[in-house]
């Protein structure tokens, strides 16, 4: 069963996200807005996917506070890991933000919230698993 790890502060998105995962895409799934935790999966390669929202309040590594973004740097910017899929999400969906976001991310897509089509969404974490799986 593929894992995936959804790095959200908002409890009630990270329970949906969750819930659509665990229940239509059948994915083992950790909740987590603890930098440290987040990367100790990605470099033991227990995690296959990662779902990763723009905007985190309360995150902080190594003394720094960091969002979305940095985080996903950190993660894309490191041998061992940048080939872990990470998908952004985030309500900040305004135009040209998603290239703004990418670009500065390295992430590899990007989710707008809050998420209405829940079949997209597995879908889109399927297509990034089996790619994946097929590397």
């Amino acid at each position: 069963m593929a894992h995936v790890v959804v790095v959200e502060d908002d409890k009630m998105n990270a329970k949906l996200i969750e819930a659509i995962l665990r229940r239509r895409g059948k994915f083992d799934v950790t909740i987590t807005e603890d930098v440290a935790e987040v990367l100790r999966l990605a470099r033991a390669h227990l995690v296959d996917l990662i779902m990763m929202d723009v905007s985190l309040g309360r995150c902080e590594h190594e003394g720094r506070a960091m969002d979305g973004l940095s985080i996903t740097r950190l993660i894309k910017e490191n041998a061992e890991t940048a080939e872990i899929p990470v998908i952004l999400a985030t309500a900040h969906a305004m135009e040209g933000d998603r290239e703004r976001f990418l670009e500065q991310s390295k992430a590899d897509d990007y989710l707008a919230k809050p998420i209405v089509d829940q079949e997209e969404l597995v879908a889109k974490v399927n297509s990034f698993i089996r790619k994946k799986e097929e590397e």
